[in-house]
């Protein structure tokens, strides 16, 4: 959620950043009416207290209660509750627009409408293959009998699949090596909840702006985290830190579930866009003044992870059209699938600033008596598959069928190739 004084003293910069993000002016301009009878009702309210307070202390010490005061003093009371009632509906009116803000993207952050607009910061150069044209993952996993899409729609519908064999064992393969990689730089492991609160799911910023896209139990009104960053997020909701405890650094792998709705005909095929899927996330509680550099270690330790898999990747600083709800700057990392013939999202690396902090109401300080402070949340997917697993099936691929294991996974999967059976 957004610091309420940039919009209350109209910040130029802030006005035209989130303009830039595509947020209406008109829900500028509420926000800054409503806070303004906001701060003006409760005035009003203190006064009235004040006064009321005064009097009945001064009828306390009187003998003969004048019965004119007394009927003062109920009306009073009366019109204190209006006002109350009346501040408790601005503050809902208030909160349901800051709700629906977003973060103020970074200066760094180029101006664009939509994907068309973010910037190629990086990119490898990708090779076609001169022997053979590599088949696209759906066709490859049929022929090895490694996913089975037919029964993964017959037991939950389109967009679910199941792993097989050989595919199964690469996933979690993945996962292992994935989480050892980012335990030796000092992350902290965590396994998490896939059911939460709807308070959690708000605090992390998916509510109220991604309800559609998302699964719930309206029973027992829990949530499907759509990450493992929604739940980690609210790990410190409400609590106060150190400055010696920071940073925190957690992975966690966790199945994320999406209720998107994609464009008649838009990647129906394989697997790239389902509603189940599994990802490694990568998370950080900083200091405000090292988050910055938090976002760029992040981002090379995503990256590495792809040079270890020797997949062709690239790098993407997204536009003020295309960051997401949450995020003041964002990294995508891509990697190339030469049977697909496009390149994939594998990891996106996102500083959140305060933007969530202020959410889930988590602060810091930096001295026992120093005043508390919000800190700064950073997220990664370190990396998010099933896109890996598309990468590595259609670079990896042979003329006889057969698909290489990187080396860097030989000792999680026990197993450096693939073959037809």
């Amino acid at each position: 959620m957004l610091n309420i004084e940039l919009l209350r003293n109209k910040d130029k910069n802030t006005i035209n950043a989130l303009i830039n993000r595509n947020v209406d002016k008109s829900d500028l301009d509420n926000v800054y009416k409503l806070d303004m009878e906001r701060r003006q009702l409760i005035e009003h309210i203190d006064s009235s207290r004040s006064n009321r307070n005064k009097t009945s202390k001064e009828l306390s010490q009187m003998q003969d209660k004048p019965e004119i005061i007394i009927r003062e003093m109920r009306e009073l009371g009366d019109k204190i509750k209006s006002d109350e009632s009346k501040l408790s509906e601005i503050n809902k009116r208030l909160t349901s627009i800051l709700l629906t803000i977003p973060n103020i993207p970074s200066s760094e952050v180029p101006l664009g409408k939509n994907e068309d607009f973010n910037e190629i910061i990086f990119s490898e150069n990708y090779k076609d293959n001169d022997k053979f044209t590599p088949l696209p993952h759906w066709d490859i996993a049929s022929k090895l009998d490694l996913i089975d899409f037919e029964r993964g729609v017959k037991l939950s519908g389109s967009r679910f699949y199941i792993l097989k064999n050989k595919a199964a064992q690469l996933q979690r393969a993945l996962i292992n090596w994935m989480l050892d990689h980012h335990l030796d730089n000092d992350y902290e492991e965590y396994y998490l909840p896939n059911l939460v609160k709807e308070s959690v799911v708000r605090g992390a910023g998916q509510l109220p702006k991604f309800k559609g896209t998302m699964f719930s139990d309206q029973e027992s009104k829990l949530w499907l985290i759509p990450t493992a960053e929604v739940p980690i997020t609210n790990i410190y909701s409400n609590e106060i830190l150190h400055s010696d405890q920071l940073p925190i650094k957690i992975v966690a792998q966790t199945p994320c579930y999406r209720n998107e709705k994609a464009a008649a005909g838009k990647d129906t095929r394989g697997i790239k866009r389902v509603h189940q899927f599994e990802k490694v996330e990568l998370y950080q509680y900083v200091e405000p003044d090292k988050s910055n550099l938090t976002l760029e270690s992040m981002l090379e330790t995503c990256i590495n992870l792809c040079k270890k898999l020797g997949l062709t990747y690239r790098v993407k600083l997204l536009c003020t059209g295309d960051l997401g709800f949450c995020a003041n700057k964002t990294y995508d990392i891509e990697v190339w699938s030469p049977g697909s013939k496009e390149w994939l999202e594998v990891s996106s690396v996102s500083n959140c600033t305060d933007f969530q902090s202020r959410r889930a109401n988590i602060r810091y300080k930096k001295t026992a008596k120093s005043k508390t402070e919000y800190l700064h949340t950073l997220n990664g997917s370190g990396l998010a598959l099933p896109r890996i697993i598309i990468a590595i099936l259609e670079s990896f691929q042979n003329e006889d069928l057969s698909i290489d294991i990187p080396e860097t996974l030989w000792k999680y999967t026990n197993f450096k190739k693939i073959i037809s059976e």
